[in-house]
């Protein structure tokens, strides 16, 4: 069964930068397409990056050129670097694997932007 435990959230200034993690276990983490997604209170969840197992990414709007996501294949561990973050970026993080029809998460790690 896969697993998937993320880290490196916390309380950040705005433009600030933290970078998340979420290690894959029990599974072959270089076939899965890895994502990020993110909840603030009373929104729904959304789709914030995504990454291929070609490192492939794509990103929503309201991150571009302010997020990046990457993986390293050694460390099946996958990152989402945040940097000039936002008041709107608190939210927690979530992480999910995909392949297929199989889709995995983590327990999710809270960021929070403030002053």
């Amino acid at each position: 069964q896969v697993q998937l435990v993320e880290s490196g959230g916390g309380l950040v200034q705005p433009g600030g930068s933290l970078t998340l993690s979420c290690a894959h276990s029990g599974g072959i983490f270089q076939v899965y397409t890895m994502n990020w997604h993110r909840q603030a209170p009373g929104k729904e969840r959304e789709l914030v990056a995504t990454i291929t197992p070609f490192s492939t990414t794509n990103y929503a709007d309201s991150v571009k050129g302010r997020f990046a996501i990457s993986r390293d294949n050694t460390k099946n561990t996958v990152f989402l670097q945040m940097n000039s973050l936002k008041p709107e970026d608190t939210a927690v993080y979530y992480c999910d694997a995909a392949f297929g029809t199989s889709v995995y998460w983590g327990q999710g790690t809270q960021v929070t932007v403030s002053s």
